[in-house]
């Protein structure tokens, strides 16, 4: 995908998506689409703490006993403050936002198996190659997880990895002739984007997801330092938004499209 030229939407909304114009509840997904279950479901996170986004919506999957795979697939070492924890060199940055995704994994209650760190190669700006080699590795967490349903940021973004996460899969789930949806979340730079889907919420559980998204302590600082709230407060601030146009304390919301 070119960074500078790319558009969206880059496919056709699924006829599949007869429900629309009316979001669906999370609840209401797997009756309206036909699921089976129990589901597999992989996470495709550009970075660490990508996860913990849309905690709540995986909390719910858990829950039910469904299998979630979680793929991180670059390490986030551009996104940590130099010097910060003692974090100088790349190797030290990754570690640490690794370390981070670990814990907060630990507090979600994904099993460790489940977890893994792609470390993609990045060209020079610390985004993914839109190559084969890439586009493979992602094919292998396809084929590994069997996934149902594959979560990840909204392609319509400004950030180039989400961008490009979104490009590798799809590129993929259309040479492989996938039979799956893909659930794209809203995120903090995305653009625009069709609301399919979302997750309501209340106030005991955005303390939980608080938590969750504390643990990410290089981002919670960076945060703090360069917009003079957390990255807690940052994602909330979204999901408290989105959640206020449908009447409810908090959501996360999705757009869905049909591969098969």
């Amino acid at each position: 995908m070119d960074e500078k030229k790319a558009q969206w939407p880059l496919f056709e909304p699924s006829s599949d998506l007869a429900f629309k114009p009316v979001p669906l509840m999370l609840d209401q997904l797997l009756e309206k689409l036909h699921l089976t279950t129990p589901l597999n479901i992989l996470v495709l996170a550009p970075h660490p703490d990508d996860f913990d986004a849309i905690a709540v919506t995986l909390r719910f999957f858990q829950q039910r006993g469904d299998t979630i795979h979680l793929a991180v697939l670059t390490n986030g070492a551009s996104g940590v403050e130099d010097g910060f924890a003692g974090a100088h060199t790349d190797e030290e940055k990754t570690f640490l936002r690794e370390a981070e995704q670990i814990a907060s994994c630990r507090f979600f209650g994904l099993a460790p198996e489940h977890l893994r760190f792609l470390r993609l190669p990045l060209d020079d700006n610390g985004n993914p190659f839109l190559d084969d080699a890439n586009r493979q590795r992602i094919r292998v967490c396809l084929q590994q997880s069997h996934a149902d349903l594959v979560f990840m940021p909204h392609g319509n973004d400004s950030n180039i990895t989400h961008q490009r996460t979104y490009a590798l899969f799809r590129s993929v789930a259309l040479e492989d002739k996938l039979s799956l949806w893909a659930v794209l979340n809203q995120d903090a730079k995305t653009q625009v984007m069709r609301t399919d889907l979302y997750t309501p919420f209340d106030e005991v559980s955005a303390q939980w997801k608080a938590q969750l998204l504390r643990l990410h302590a290089s981002q919670h600082q960076r945060n703090l330092n360069m917009r003079g709230h957390g990255f807690d407060e940052r994602v909330l601030a979204i999901n408290r938004q989105a959640g206020a146009a449908r009447d409810v304390a908090y959501a996360e919301v999705f757009e869905l499209e049909r591969f098969e």
